[in-house]
């Protein structure tokens, strides 16, 4: 299934019904007076959340959404019928903007979790509302509201535990698949991971937690370099990071500053990133060669007082130690 994390849809409320302008005629009754009904309410927009989507790919193939009206009042004062609230499902962790003014409408980070969007326009007053003592026998009645219409910003930001970051190739993706049932897309050239992919870490006494494998970053990526920082926004509610630094001997670069380069698009895309636990894994030290590499990041981290991980997925070399740092990093997040 495409992965779909933002899209604009517009919805309409329905409105409400007309007030009815009757009055009562039923023989033996003179002078029955006004009895004319209420307009039913019309029908809300409401989203709600729910683990059976994991995309927003339905809402980018139907970007408009409409209830009906509200019944129109009757005789006898009876009460036209509300228009039928239409619920629309998303997947849990969707935000839900005002496309004109960006303001936050709701976020639905909660299974079950409900909002009405657009309320549904309020019926109008039947006649029999309005007589009074002076004026027995009204002929008008309220029209209907009109139902709200609003044009909406739709976003995604999956929620997991643990965020994986790092440059493209720096083995997120298979980390995730070894500590987990994911079974993301792998491959040895850059940006094999198009879309973030979430794993089940499963530990042991029923204990589980959440890991996300987002998709390669590179340096001006705030700014929609590489795939952009489209999916930076699924960063913002992980409970703590996990930075992948390849430190095999294949590469040339120096890996203290692929790290600072990733921090650095962080904190332009949003100072608060750098604020979350964070921890470094140094990846691949099976093909590590003289570890000169893996050595100058275990120190710089070693220095500025970062948890630091050799692991191989390979070998499996550190991924029990890592996995045990993880589900206590994670409870203490949760008590926090």
């Amino acid at each position: 299934m495409q992965f779909v994390d933002y899209t604009k849809i517009h919805v309409k409320a329905g409105d409400g019904g007309r007030g009815c302008v009757s009055f009562r005629r039923e023989k033996y009754v003179p002078r029955g007076g006004p009895d004319g009904g209420d307009g039913g309410r019309g029908g809300h927009i409401i989203f709600k959340a729910t683990k059976e989507l994991n995309t927003l790919l339905d809402l980018r193939y139907h970007r408009e959404y409409k209830t009906k009206k509200g019944q129109h009042g009757m005789g006898k004062k009876m009460h036209g019928k509300n228009g039928e609230d239409r619920i629309i499902p998303v997947p849990v962790g969707t935000l839900i903007k005002d496309a004109d003014t960006e303001d936050i409408i709701s976020d639905l980070d909660k299974e079950g979790m409900e909002a009405v969007i657009a309320k549904g326009g309020r019926g109008g007053l039947g006649n029999a509302h309005f007589a009074t003592p002076t004026r027995q026998a009204p002929r008008f009645a309220q029209g209907g509201e009109e139902g709200e219409e609003k044009n909406l910003i739709i976003e995604l930001k999956l929620l997991a535990d643990v965020g994986l970051i790092g440059l493209p190739n720096a083995g997120k993706s298979t980390l995730i698949s070894v500590i987990s049932s994911a079974r993301p897309k792998i491959a040895d050239y850059p940006f094999t991971t198009l879309t973030p992919n979430l794993g089940v870490v499963k530990l042991g006494n029923y204990r589980s937690f959440v890991v996300a494998d987002i998709p390669g970053l590179i340096e001006g990526a705030h700014k929609g370099a590489g795939l952009g920082f489209q999916f930076l926004r699924h960063v913002e509610r992980t409970s703590m990071l996990l930075h992948l630094v390849d430190v095999s001997d294949i590469l040339e670069s120096d890996p203290v500053k692929d790290f600072e380069k990733i921090n650095k698009e962080l904190e332009l895309y949003s100072p608060k990133l750098l604020g979350k636990p964070q921890a470094v894994v140094g990846t691949k030290t099976d093909i590590a060669g003289d570890k000169k590499r893996l050595d100058k990041l275990e120190k710089y981290c070693k220095a500025n007082s970062i948890d630091f991980f050799p692991v191989s997925a390979v070998t499996g070399r550190g991924i029990k130690k890592l996995l045990s740092y993880l589900a206590i990093s994670v409870v203490k997040s949760g008590d926090a």
